[in-house]
């Protein structure tokens, strides 16, 4: 929980409670870190963040690192992953950035993301079965050294900053998230989280083996509501829209394709939790009208106690992609597109801080309401 001192600063009446819920997306990810250098800029100190798959390496990254060494570490693994496509001089517009950044994705199907992921020398087909070798078409090792020089995990575990991820359990299909209020997470987890199949392997953790989060939910926010115990002002940063323009080219169909799939059913979900809310505002409001000789009835109590909640502010951060980038955004890991996401992730905050008086006057009367405050 932040200090009293950085809640009288900052930029907006913050509640008990501040999460911060980051959506898998791969290279998307550098947006979120932009978001999480425009809210600490902001003085909107974090005490609770999720994540799956990038996501969860970001809230790794927050949650292991004291404010002041935050960004310097964020920006290490950014800089990293995109290092060996740096930037190069685009004077042709939209059409040659296409090219490029598609030459970029194959660059990285190729040969990897240095500090992440690297080709396996073996096919998959060849390797042993059961091996991790037949598992996955690349090695996730590089990215366990770089969480470990980057991440003190003894800060995540014991820390301020409370962090869970999602995991996918592939022995019985069932979602698990990793929460430092009862597990010790280490790099494993945020591996596992991350391990999208067929790319990457499986993560074994206690003898039982994990792929990538957003294989059953891409947005870790129920997780968040569920075990919410005090007020809350919460910022989900999406790396995929749910609304866009109908598709023109076959580059324009794998987009659409991957970001209905990777945020239908985050909006589902969000909406659906509000929706309920809103019941159990009825209800309450119901229960209240109800004469004194009635509050001690069983099934009134009951009632009373199902629907019970904390007030919530949920705050929508979503990623709206240019016009060049098409189906495989998500793992063009070049630092001139990484630059420009994070640069889209300041701009997303500071454009709601804008806007903060909607989500000021909702946090200090106590209600629950959804915000998207950024342009469309």
């Amino acid at each position: 929980m932040a200090d009293a001192d950085t809640r009288r600063r900052s930029t907006l009446p913050l509640p008990d409670s501040v999460a911060l819920v980051l959506q898998g997306g791969g290279a998307l990810g550098s947006y979120q870190a932009g978001v999480i250098e425009a809210l600490g800029e902001a003085r909107i100190e974090i005490d609770w963040v999720a994540g799956i798959s990038i996501g969860a390496v970001n809230a790794a990254l927050v949650a292991g690192n004291p404010p002041e060494r935050r960004m310097s570490r964020i920006k290490a693994f950014w800089d990293t992953v995109t290092s060996a496509l740096p930037s190069f001089p685009l004077l042709f517009g939209d059409h040659a950035r296409e090219w490029v950044h598609e030459w970029s994705a194959g660059m990285v199907a190729a040969t990897g993301v240095p500090g992440f992921f690297a080709p396996r020398m073996i096919p998959p087909v060849l390797a042993a079965p059961g091996t991790p070798g037949a598992l996955s078409f690349y090695d996730s090792a590089p990215l366990a050294a770089t969480l470990d020089s980057l991440v003190d995990w003894d800060l995540v575990n014991s820390g301020p900053v409370r962090l869970s991820v999602g995991a996918v359990d592939i022995g019985n299909g069932n979602f698990r998230y990793f929460d430092t209020e009862r597990d010790r997470i280490d790099a494993r987890h945020i591996m596992a989280s991350g391990a999208l199949p067929p790319g990457l392997p499986p993560v074994e953790i206690d003898g039982r083996y994990y792929w990538d989060g957003g294989l059953v939910s891409n947005t870790p926010l129920m997780h968040v509501l569920d075990n919410q115990t005090a007020p809350m002002l919460a910022f989900q940063v999406d790396l995929f829209p749910a609304a866009s323009e109908l598709p023109r080219t076959i580059m324009d169909v794998m987009a659409r394709e991957k970001e209905i799939r990777f945020s239908s059913r985050t909006r589902a979900l969000s909406n659906e939790r509000l929706k309920l809310r809103r019941e159990r505002e009825t209800i309450r409001r119901m229960l209240a009208k109800l004469p004194p000789e009635m509050r001690e009835d069983p099934d009134v109590k009951a009632l009373s106690e199902a629907a019970h909640e904390l007030p919530l502010s949920l705050v929508h951060l979503i990623y709206r992609a240019n016009a060049w980038e098409g189906g495989s955004r998500d793992f063009e890991f070049s630092a001139r597109s990484m630059r420009e996401h994070w640069l889209a992730g300041r701009a997303a905050v500071n454009e709601t801080m804008a806007n903060a008086q909607l989500v000021a006057s909702n946090i200090l009367d106590g209600k629950t309401a959804a915000f998207d405050l950024t342009h469309r």
